[in-house]
């Protein structure tokens, strides 16, 4: 039984701005501005700067200092004290108003800043304006700051969220530098870990600072501590000074207990059919999208898929009229395109009907088949099954293709057909692939929280899905997956063997009889029909989807069935 820690204290760690060797990349969205048309010259030439400053253009902001203050503050220094200065106070949005009259030869502006964990501040600017320019210095990037002075900001951090199973189990607590399960083996494996960004990993740093945390705040790096950290981390407090005057304060607060839609069992059994090899397994619930198993490199490391992406141009060929099942198609060991032949995984004769041709996965079909589809409706397809799509997943690597005006030509576009060429796709995706067709040609965005719904989307007709289904059945009962088979259940499937080379050209001979050269993919869902689960299953230099994945994938099935 993994240790358990005392609740985490909060941290307070008192932070100047970013010194300025340190961009604090902190974008203005939506910069309000009053304006009036009652205004001395002066007003105007303060409103004009305030209004930059809202919109966060800078270099308009620069053009209008005086010659004296461009010389001493550069284009880039000025640019990094307004960044700086948004980063420290966690600034998401500035609103101006108008001017509010000229004292001691300053020009009086009300500034509003909205932020992340301080509320509104409020406050003005007093903006020296001489002629057409700004006799500008430091003091001026944010209001409240006396001359000379730099914003500081007290932070206290919150505890992390538990991390809970589907069915409430606790699969990670305590502090966010100390976590720990007490479901072994599972908890730990798909919770993941978490660790203080690299000082080399700038980006991730300034992330962390400009959200209000410190940047050597530990952050989930891999598991549910990466692909939940927004909802695990809640909202930092402390205070926000300058010139040793309070400016805001506020209280840290620590989120509530996060429900995952993982499925402990599940979990367990991929975790123990994936056995330490380097690879990847993801489950879906068919009907919620909900992700029930992130096994290995399930969401981070996306490979070749190969022929399992002929699911996708099966799709694309049904929709668009050019195959029935019952379609005759040569039987021949590769098929020719632009003089250059793409063969059948083991050079075999495939061919016969489209039921046979793709129970026994024959790219001597499938490569003219994708050609006669044509780039734009395989392209949009596989969009549509979220290719070329941001993950909903935080953390996650998106699956992708070429867009349609970038595919060269038919031998690359028939490569593509076969889930060749430059096509990338990891678990999570091919599940969602599986998924969709389980569920009528419906796509639900994948999640992990147990509280949220899945965005909808429309990819094929519910006729075209359950043509692909009856298909897939095809691969499981005969073909090249029967050792995903499961006794007593309808399951549908597609295996892949992804090969880890060029396949666009003759430079593409290489041994597929080293299972090192490819990589082993198999995709399910059971029972077709009455869909409980779709698995996906990866594993890296492993040699045959058939002989590797399918095995790997059945007891994942199994543990699905039984939920």
């Amino acid at each position: 039984m993994a240790s358990h820690h005392a609740p985490e204290r909060h941290r307070r760690v008192t932070h100047r701005a970013l010194p300025l060797g340190v961009l604090a990349a902190v974008a203005l969205v939506g910069g309000l501005v009053v304006g009036s048309a009652f205004q001395s010259g002066s007003e105007r030439v303060a409103q004009r700067f305030t209004q930059a400053w809202a919109r966060a253009d800078y270099g308009a902001m620069h053009r209008l200092l005086s010659k004296s203050s461009r010389s001493r503050y550069p284009g880039a220094d000025f640019r990094r004290a307004y960044e700086n200065a948004q980063a420290t106070s966690t600034a998401v949005a500035i609103r101006v108003n108008d001017p509010n009259g000229t004292r001691g030869g300053a020009v009086r502006v009300p500034v509003a800043v909205r932020t992340r964990i301080f509320g509104t501040i409020r406050g003005e600017v007093a903006l020296p304006v001489s002629g057409e320019t700004i006799d500008w210095e430091p003091g001026l990037a944010f209001p409240g700051l006396p001359r000379g002075g730099r914003l500081m900001r007290d932070t206290e951090v919150p505890d992390r969220a538990k991390i809970l199973s589907a069915d409430g189990r606790t699969l990670a607590e305590g502090a966010a530098g100390a976590r720990s399960s007490p479901i072994d083996g599972v908890g730990a494996s798909i919770a993941g870990g978490m660790e203080v960004p690299d000082v080399a990993d700038g980006d991730d740093r300034r992330r962390s600072y400009a959200r209000g945390f410190p940047a050597d705040t530990p952050v989930g790096t891999s598991g549910l501590e990466r692909a939940l950290q927004p909802q695990l981390e809640g909202s930092p407090g402390g205070t926000l000074s300058a010139g040793g005057r309070v400016l805001a304060r506020s209280e840290p607060r620590a989120a509530g207990p996060v429900r995952s839609t993982i499925d402990t069992r599940v979990q367990a059994a991929a975790d123990t059919a994936l056995a330490g090899r380097f690879g990847g397994i993801a489950a879906i619930e068919p009907r919620t999208g909900a992700i029930l198993t992130l096994a290995g490199v399930a969401f981070s490391a996306p490979q070749p898929p190969g022929s399992v992406f002929k699911i996708v141009t099966t799709t694309a060929a049904l929709d668009a009229g050019k195959v029935t099942p019952s379609k005759e198609f040569p039987v021949q060991t590769e098929a020719v395109i632009d003089g250059v032949p793409l063969s059948n995984a083991s050079g075999e004769a495939c061919g016969g009907t489209f039921k046979d041709s793709f129970a026994n996965s024959c790219n001597s079909v499938f490569a003219p088949l994708g050609v006669e589809v044509g780039a734009k409706r395989l392209v949009a397809t596989a969009e549509r099954f979220g290719f070329n799509q941001p993950p909903t997943i935080a953390g996650a690597l998106a699956s992708t293709l070429p867009a349609a005006d970038e595919i060269d030509g038919p031998l690359d576009l028939g490569s593509s057909a076969i889930g060749q060429g430059r096509v990338l796709a990891t678990p999570l995706q091919m599940a969602s692939v599986g998924q969709t067709i389980a569920n009528d040609g419906v796509r639900l965005a994948p999640t992990l929280l147990a509280s949220s719904s899945s965005k909808r989307t429309r990819v094929t007709s519910a006729r075209t899905a359950n043509t692909v289904t009856r298909l897939m059945e095809g691969v499981v009962e005969y073909g090249t997956g029967t050792a995903g088979a499961v006794e007593g259940v309808r399951v549908a499937g597609k295996t892949g063997t992804a090969e880890l080379g060029d396949t666009r050209g003759p430079e593409a001979e290489f041994d597929l009889a080293d299972p090192t050269n490819t990589d082993a993919w198999f995709t399910a869902f059971a029972p077709a029909g009455r869909p409980r689960i779709a698995v996906a299953v990866l594993l890296v230099r492993a040699g045959a989807g058939g002989a590797v994945a399918a095995p790997t994938a059945q007891p994942v099935l199994v543990a699905g069935l039984k939920r």
